[in-house]
């Protein structure tokens, strides 16, 4: 690909967060417009859930076929693709007659969703060559992150509450369109000169490891856990992950390969991301429930309550990526830890009634603990691996985060459900304890795994799995033609 000027560089990366915004925009959103969407289309707490996780799943099971999908038939194609999809998929959810419909329209959001932000990535490094350049360029996509979460409670508070929940997904279309214009006039096709191999077999089991694990959560409250529908679910779930095991080490390009959890910092930086997550979309979903249904409040009151969470993270983001640049992940991930703890266990004596001031420290924490833990996920992941498997080291991080999501939502949401008793409005608050212990527990995991992995055994183990991989990549070469 021919150098570009530096303009039309900034102008696709411009471009490239216009995506990631709008992904990390309905994210927020939608957590917020749960309670208009459950009075207007009659949802029970398991359809508002598979609003969340249908979304959530599908996105996590495409994301690493997206990225070597795009590798292979032009990365910009795909992400047109992607927007073009996402788009469409946005304008049927603003339109959807029942919960049932929101959610399958949901689905197609996802399909597109998985085809951004991989690819957008993969499109800015190969656009910044230069790597001091290339790091200040992912450093404004990390702010972006942050910016949509800061945003997002605003914004939707805003939308549902004078124009309805469907506008949260009208503003979509017209972003998706421009982005689609723009990307047909500025950013060039690129593809890689060796893509990786596709891989159904592997794709399948993924999906039917993480759809059965979820639905299987979410569903055992209403349909009991010893169903033979429910045990049905955790069997395939089991099946799967067994597939996986022996089937994916006999690939030569597999989907997933089992030797990156070698790597104690891989392994333990999957379960800070899965924890992280689950943590982070456990909060979202019982706060937005919270705040509208047992305190009463408006979508717009609820969004500035959730501001100082969202406000808090953005500040932090890109001053713990910097720490991280600097002294390494260690420190960022025990403060992450610390924040979650602290935020969890302030929320287990949660009631209907307690003060706002006393309300915002929670919150407060939780900004703290969220804000300085995504920096350092992916820089875990793939310290000490070879530059050529950092690519795919990324990209099971951010599946992992995005199944994070899916089960915290899954998990804190089913226990919940399970213990209300008597009206909603008052037997949500005691039998959201459960969820906020839950969401402590897994604080608790970041902080634990946070100085396990950055030890000096831990590091050791990442370059035994280096070398592993460097000496096959030596092999290959000498190999082939």
């Amino acid at each position: 690909m021919p150098e570009l000027s530096r303009g039309r560089r900034r102008l696709i990366l411009a471009i490239c967060c216009m995506s990631l915004f709008i992904v990390g925009l309905d994210n927020t959103i939608v957590n917020l417009a749960l309670p208009s969407i459950q009075r207007d289309l009659h949802a029970s707490i398991s359809s508002l859930q598979w609003t969340i996780d249908a979304y959530v799943l599908v996105l996590a099971s495409l994301l690493m076929l997206a990225g070597s999908t795009a590798d292979r038939v032009g990365r910009r194609r795909t992400f047109q693709t992607g927007l073009t999809l996402f788009g469409l998929g946005s304008l049927l959810c603003s339109v959807a007659p029942s919960a049932g419909w929101l959610i399958v329209f949901r689905m197609v959001q996802a399909v597109g969703g998985s085809m951004l932000n991989p690819v957008a990535m993969s499109i800015i490094t190969n656009t910044f060559t230069d790597n001091r350049e290339r790091a200040r360029a992912i450093g404004v996509w990390g702010g972006v992150i942050g910016l949509s979460m800061a945003l997002g409670p605003l914004v939707g508070g805003a939308l549902v509450e004078t124009a309805g929940w469907q506008s949260i997904f009208w503003i979509n279309v017209p972003v998706c369109l421009a982005a689609i214009v723009l990307a047909a006039r500025f950013v060039p096709e690129s593809r890689s000169p060796r893509p990786r191999r596709l891989d159904p077999v592997g794709q399948l089991l993924v999906i039917a490891l993480f759809a059965g694990l979820t639905y299987g959560i979410i569903e055992g409250p209403g349909h009991g856990w010893g169903s033979p529908e429910i045990i049905g679910c955790f069997v395939l779930a089991a099946l799967a992950a067994l597939g996986l095991a022996v089937y994916e080490p006999r690939r030569r390009e597999p989907l997933l390969d089992l030797r990156f959890f070698r790597s104690v910092p891989f392994s333990g930086t999957i379960l800070i991301a899965i924890s992280g997550f689950a943590a982070l979309s456990g909060y979202l979903f019982l706060n937005a429930l919270y705040l509208q249904q047992v305190r009463g409040m408006s979508p717009l009151e609820a969004g500035l309550f959730s501001l100082p969470s969202a406000a808090i993270t953005a500040i932090l983001a890109p001053l713990s990526g910097r720490v991280v640049a600097s002294r390494g992940a260690r420190l960022p991930l025990i403060v992450a830890g610390i924040g979650l703890i602290a935020s969890g266990l302030m929320l287990t004596q949660l009631d209907a009634n307690w003060p706002i001031p006393l309300l915002l420290l929670p919150y407060v924490a939780f900004g703290i603990g969220f804000g300085t833990l995504n920096a350092p996920i992916t820089n875990t992941a793939v310290s000490g691996m070879p530059r050529a498997q950092g690519g795919v080291a990324a990209a099971v991080a951010s599946t992992s985060r995005q199944l994070g999501a899916a089960l915290g939502v899954a998990i804190i949401g089913s226990a919940v459900t399970s213990h209300i008793s008597g009206p909603y409005a008052t037997g949500f608050t005691p039998a959201s304890h459960l969820g906020w212990w839950i969401m402590t527990g897994c604080g608790g995991l970041v902080l634990a795994m946070g100085i396990l992995t950055t030890s000096r055994w831990a590091r050791r183990t990442a370059d035994t799995a280096a070398a592993t991989f460097s000496s096959e990549e030596s092999r290959i070469a000498v190999t082939t033609p």
